[in-house]
C-alpha cells in the first residue's frame, strides 16, 4: 500500500492507494475560505496552513490504521509554490524516517496527466495494464489555474508535451476575468454558474487559436479584452449584461482549448482523449471534449470531480504507474528523495 502527500498550493492532502483495489481513502484540508478575502492564494498563508494542518490531518484520517500495510511514501515535488512544496516534502521525509519507508517524489503535472485513468483502474485492477495499453496512444489536456498543456502518452508509454500556454493558464484567465467582474474567489465556478443563463455569442471576445503549425495557447489577450469591454459600461449595463459576458468569455476560453486539441487530432492518430485539472470540472468544457472524442470515435476519459483539483490520490496513482514501468518522458518522477 502507498501513502501519498500533496501540498503544491493551498490543499493539504493525503491518500492511500492499494494496487490490488485502488484508492483506499483520501483526505483533504482546503484553504479556500482563508484565501477568499484576498481574492487569491497568499503563499505565506498557504505555507503556514500546511504546517498547522498536516499532522492533525494524519491523525484524523485512517492512515495510521493501515500503517503496517504501507510500503512506500510518495510526495509532490513540483511544480508549485516553493514554501508549500517544502512543507509537504518535509512532512513526507519525517514519516519516511520514522517509519523506515522508501520515499519518491512525483511531478504534480504527471499526477494530473494520469488522473483520468484512476477510475479505469478501480473498475478492474487486475486487467488495468491491458486496458491502459489499449488506450494508447493517448492525447490528454490538463487545464488548471496554473497550467494549460496538451500532451501525449505514446504506445511505448512515453509522455510528451505537445502544446502549452505562453502566458496565462486557462484557469487563471477565468479567475482573473471573474475578479474584473467583481465575482468572489475562486472565480471560475462563479463564471460558469452565471454563464449558464447567458448567450455565448453575445460578445465577440478574441479566441486566439494559434495556426495549425503553432502548438501553443494564449489567454492574456482575452483578459485584456474583457477589461476594455467593462471600462465602457456603467454599473447598470454591466449587471444587465453579466450573464452574456460570462457566457461569451467562457466560450472564448473553451473554443481555444477545443480548437487546438482538434488541430492535433487532425494531424496525429490517437486511441483516447483525456481531460484533467481543476478547470476540467467545467461542464461546458467537458461536453465540448466529449463531442470532440465522439467525432473521432474514441473514448473520452475525464478525471472524476474529486480528482480534478489538487489531490493526493493522483500523486499515488502516478507513483503506481511509475512502479508499473510507465513513467517516462516530460513529466518526470524521481525514484527517490534524500531522507538523510
Amino acid at each position: 500500500m502507498l501513502l501519498a502527500i500533496e501540498s503544491s498550493c493551498d490543499e493539504s492532502a493525503l491518500a492511500l492507494f492499494d494496487p490490488q483495489t485502488g484508492i483506499v481513502g483520501e483526505w483533504v484540508h482546503s484553504q479556500i475560505d482563508l484565501h477568499k478575502e484576498y481574492g487569491g492564494v497568499v503563499p505565506d498563508l498557504a505555507t503556514r496552513e500546511h504546517l498547522k494542518n498536516f499532522f492533525p490531518l494524519l491523525e484524523a484520517s485512517k492512515v495510521l490504521e493501515h500503517k503496517e500495510a504501507i510500503t512506500a511514501i510518495a510526495v509532490t515535488n513540483g511544480p508549485g509554490l516553493a514554501g508549500c512544496l517544502a512543507l509537504g516534502i518535509a512532512f513526507a521525509k519525517s514519516l519516511s524516517l520514522a517509519w523506515e519507508l522508501p520515499l519518491c517524489g512525483v511531478n504534480h503535472l504527471r499526477g494530473h496527466a494520469y488522473s483520468p485513468f484512476i477510475a479505469l483502474h478501480e473498475n478492474n485492477p487486475s486487467d488495468f495494464d491491458e486496458a491502459f495499453d489499449g488506450l494508447l496512444p493517448h492525447l490528454g489536456l490538463i487545464v488548471s489555474g496554473g497550467n494549460t498543456i496538451l500532451f501525449e502518452i505514446t504506445k511505448a508509454a512515453q509522455l510528451n508535451v505537445l502544446a502549452e500556454t505562453v502566458d496565462d493558464a486557462a484557469g487563471e484567465a477565468l479567475d482573473k476575468g471573474a475578479k474584473l467582474l467583481g465575482l468572489p474567489y475562486p472565480g471560475g465556478p462563479h463564471v460558469e454558474k452565471i454563464a449558464a443563463s447567458g448567450d455565448p455569442k453575445a460578445f465577440d471576445f478574441p479566441k486566439a487559436i494559434a495556426p495549425r503549425n503553432e502548438r501553443r495557447f494564449s489567454f492574456s489577450g482575452l483578459k485584456t479584452s474583457l477589461r476594455y469591454r467593462i471600462e465602457k459600461m456603467d454599473d447598470a449595463e454591466l449587471e444587465a449584461a453579466l450573464p452574456d459576458i460570462c457566457a461569451s468569455y467562457q466560450s472564448a476560453v473553451i473554443d481555444q482549448l477545443f480548437g487546438k486539441t482538434k488541430h492535433i487530432l487532425e494531424v496525429d492518430r490517437y486511441k483516447s482523449l483525456g481531460l484533467s485539472g481543476g478547470v476540467s470540472n467545467n461542464k461546458a468544457l467537458r461536453a465540448a471534449m466529449e463531442r470532440l472524442a465522439k467525432h473521432y470515435r474514441m473514448p473520452c476519459l475525464i478525471a472524476q470531480p474529486k480528482h480534478t483539483g489538487d489531490n493526493a490520490a493522483m500523486i499515488a496513482f502516478a507513483a503506481f504507474a511509475d512502479s508499473s514501468g510507465t513513467a517516462q518522458g516530460d513529466f518526470s518522477i524521481q525514484p527517490a528523495l534524500r531522507v538523510d
